[in-house]
C-alpha cells in the first residue's frame, strides 16, 4: 500500500510542481556556473548505493560531506542557495527517485555515502532496511539541528510506528516546518 501512494503522490506532485521545477532549474543555471542538479551517492533501501538529486545549492567544487562538516558552509552557497534550503525546494527533483521506487515520501532521510557513523548505527538498529524518505519521523523532530544518534533513535521509532496515518500525520508536520522555516542551520 505504501508503494502505491508513493506512486499516485508522486504523480500528482510532479504535475503540480512540474512549471515550478522548470523555473527553478532556469533561476539554478542562471545564477551560478555549473549544472542545475547536483547528483549526490546515497545509502537506500538495505544500505545499496543510489544517484539522489537535488538543486544545486552549493557551488561547484564544494566537497561532498555532510554540510555541518564544511568549515563555513555559507560560503559554498550559490546566490540562490539558501533559499532553496530553506524553502526546502533543493528536494524537489527526489519525486524522481520516489516514482523509480528508490526513495519513499516518508522514511530516514538517505545518508550520504561518507556517513559511515550514521550508516553504521542505522545498519545496527535495523533502520537500513526501509527505504529512505523524502521526509521522516526525525527530520520533523529537528532536521539538520540533530545529532546523529538521537536521528537514528527518531528513524528507530519511525521503524517501530510505520503505518499510512503516521506517514500523513509526518507529511504534515513536515509542510508545517517548512512553512515556518524551521530546523534550517542555513
Amino acid at each position: 500500500m505504501k508503494r502505491n501512494s508513493d506512486i499516485f503522490l508522486g504523480c500528482f506532485a510532479t504535475l503540480i510542481f512540474f512549471v515550478p521545477v522548470l523555473l527553478l532549474a532556469l533561476a539554478v543555471r542562471l545564477t551560478s556556473k555549473g549544472p542545475a542538479l547536483y547528483w549526490s551517492d546515497r545509502v537506500g533501501c538495505n544500505n545499496a548505493i543510489f544517484k539522489m538529486p537535488k538543486f544545486r545549492s552549493m557551488r561547484v567544487g564544494t566537497p561532498a560531506v555532510a554540510t555541518h562538516l564544511l568549515g563555513d558552509p555559507v560560503a559554498h552557497l550559490t546566490p540562490i542557495g539558501s533559499f532553496l534550503r530553506k524553502s526546502s525546494l533543493d528536494e524537489l527533483p527526489q519525486l524522481w527517485c520516489i516514482l523509480k521506487g528508490e526513495m519513499s515520501f516518508v522514511g530516514p532521510r538517505p545518508a550520504l555515502f561518507n556517513q559511515h557513523d550514521l550508516i553504521e548505527l542505522r545498519t545496527a538498529s535495523g533502520v537500513h532496511v526501509m527505504r529512505p524518505g523524502l521526509t521522516g519521523w526525525a527530520q520533523v523532530n529537528g532536521r539538520d539541528e540533530l545529532p546523529i544518534p538521537l536521528k537514528v533513535a527518531f528513524d528507530v521509532q519511525y521503524l517501530q510506528r510505520q503505518s499510512f496515518s503516521f506517514d500523513i500525520y509526518i507529511l504534515w508536520l513536515t509542510f508545517i516546518k517548512v512553512v515556518r522555516r524551521d530546523g534550517v542551520s542555513h
